[in-house]
């Protein structure tokens, strides 16, 4: 058979036959036979896996469609659809260019107007869902995927003019500290950043109170070792009093405590997060890499808070991926730039209560007992209650002196650095002699000591007789020996004169006691000994 690139890409010439009248005849005259394809390889594929068409092929076309003279005819003598000869034909007669397409619109055409109104009067913020039922008034019979497109195109259309044109931050040495608050179930976390060096605060407290923010800013100060000019914060509750014409008002106590201090606070705009984004990304931070690992707890913020400050070294004297430096480096030359501290701390909150330090160096609060450093005994101190903690300040210069869980009525919270050494499990009564042997008797050491409060404890009678007879032993043996004979007659247990006589008389010959697994050495005296000759047999028995 002929190869022709007119029938080269048909399928089958019995499905061509049910298509095109002219092709069924010649089917019928030549009847079923193979077909040899040739293929150009210089043809295109598209990317939906179809071939292009070139030039000659849409020549075939053309004149196909002129021979048949309609679309199906001429698909079906070449191989192809009908769609695509009605392309090739329709840009053949549009002088070679593809027709335009003509736009069949949209079903949600007719409330695009209100939709675009809707989304300008409440500035972009409506949503696809509200906007439903109006546009379902207004004669909209389509699905809402299809209507949530219109509105997403609104909206893109809206916030293209309307966009913020915000630019970077650029900060001043010494200028900016940015702080906030962030959360994690029942505990909050205060995050402050002094803008150009980067140093990072972070502390945990039980509420976002007024009382606690101001505390944590002033922790924070002495932390710097300075002041800086500006401190901006968001509208947070605990320090606005209200606003007028978008000019936040902030509450008295705050402004004190700024004039205390010497700063100028500041706020941001409202719903405005990236305005202070420094700080937003280290609450982030804080909670990733310091919350969940650590696991801090609520009830224990003491702890807490003892981890955080770890955490703040340790964050500070790593290189910032911003700033390409170290915070706590940039801090040494920011810190020339930074107000003084203040003499003394403010009073932040209700007015701390006073108490006398009793002479057991512990101070009374709610019927309980909080210890206070020892040279304190006799003052007064002021105590303050904050987050489930007692603090105990210096009630002159405000400085922080203890600070303790609060307990519940009745307890003790001790702390063994208050008392310079450390709680025994149970007290020690040492023994004070007051006769002149007994003064002779403990002058021999803890040996003597142990002895006479073992013996006691024993319930000797006599005691004062034997420790006479025992300084006797002295005078013979001397008080080395005796001493030694002392302590093996306390580890042995035996109270008796005779039995530390007994100890000495031994002159070192007894066993002495040996942890299990160690070889006993024992002080054997001297026997004589007779030759392996006299046990023969036969031998002369001498």
């Amino acid at each position: 058979m002929k190869k022709s690139p007119l029938v080269a890409g048909s399928r089958s010439p019995f499905l061509a036959s049910e298509k095109s009248p002219f092709l069924a005849c010649l089917v019928r005259a030549c009847g079923p036979c193979a077909v040899t394809v040739s293929v150009s390889a210089r043809y295109q594929i598209t990317a939906q896996g179809l071939l292009l068409k070139n030039a000659r092929e849409r020549m075939d076309i053309l004149a196909a469609y002129r021979e048949a003279g309609s679309y199906r005819g001429a698909a079906a003598m070449c191989g192809t659809t009908h769609k695509t000869v009605r392309r090739v034909v329709e840009a053949h007669e549009a002088g070679g260019r593809a027709p335009d397409r003509i736009d069949r619109g949209h079903n949600y055409d007719s409330v695009r107007t209100l939709v675009t109104d809707r989304v300008r009067a409440s500035a972009g913020r409506i949503s696809a869902k509200r906007l439903l039922p109006a546009a379902r008034a207004a004669g909209y019979a389509g699905s809402a995927r299809n209507f949530r497109r219109l509105v997403a195109e609104a909206k893109a259309q809206w916030r293209a003019g309307h966009h913020r044109g915000r630019r970077p931050a650029v900060w001043t040495p010494g200028d900016t500290l940015v702080i906030d608050w962030g959360s994690q179930g029942s505990l909050h976390v205060f995050c402050a950043v002094l803008a150009w060096s980067r140093v990072r605060f972070v502390r945990f407290a039980a509420s976002e109170k007024s009382e606690t923010t101001l505390r944590m800013l002033a922790e924070c100060f002495e932390m710097l070792g300075g002041v800086p000019k500006t401190v901006l914060a968001d509208r947070m509750g605990c320090l606005k009093a209200g606003v007028v014409a978008n000019v936040v008002v902030p509450t008295a106590d705050y402004v004190r405590f700024a004039t205390h201090y010497g700063f100028r606070p500041d706020f941001c705009e409202a719903a405005d997060p990236e305005s202070k984004g420094i700080v937003e990304n280290l609450v982030g931070y804080a909670k990733r890499d310091l919350i969940v690992p650590a696991a801090p707890a609520v009830s224990d913020l003491l702890t807490a808070n003892r981890s955080a400050a770890g955490w703040c070294t340790e964050v500070n004297a790593a290189v910032h991926s911003e700033i390409c430096a170290v915070p706590a480096e940039r801090l040494e030359q920011e810190r020339e730039l930074l107000s003084g501290l203040p003499s003394l701390r403010p009073e932040i909150g209700a007015r701390p209560a006073s108490r006398k330090v009793d002479k057991l160096s512990c101070v009374r609060f709610a019927s309980a007992r909080y210890s206070v450093p020892s040279h304190l005994i006799g003052s007064s101190v002021l105590l303050r209650v904050a987050d489930g903690q007692v603090q105990v300040l210096e009630p002159f210069t405000g400085e922080i002196v203890a600070v303790h869980q609060l307990v519940a009525p009745g307890e003790a919270s001790i702390c063994d650095e208050h008392y310079g050494s450390v709680r025994p499990d149970k007290p020690r009564r040492a023994p004070r002699p007051r006769t002149e042997a007994e003064k002779q008797f403990l002058v021999l050491g803890p040996a003597a000591a142990a002895f006479l409060t073992g013996a006691a404890a024993a319930g000797v009678a006599n005691l004062p007789r034997e420790i006479g007879e025992i300084l006797t032993l002295q005078a013979a043996h001397g008080p080395d020996a005796l001493i030694a004979a002392l302590d093996r007659a306390v580890e042995f247990r035996r109270w008796r004169a005779d039995d530390v006589r007994s100890i000495l008389a031994a002159a070192g010959a007894a066993p002495q006691p040996r942890p299990a697994g160690q070889a006993l050495v024992l002080t054997l005296p001297a026997v004589p000994v007779r030759p392996l000759s006299d046990y023969a047999f036969g031998g002369d028995p001498a």
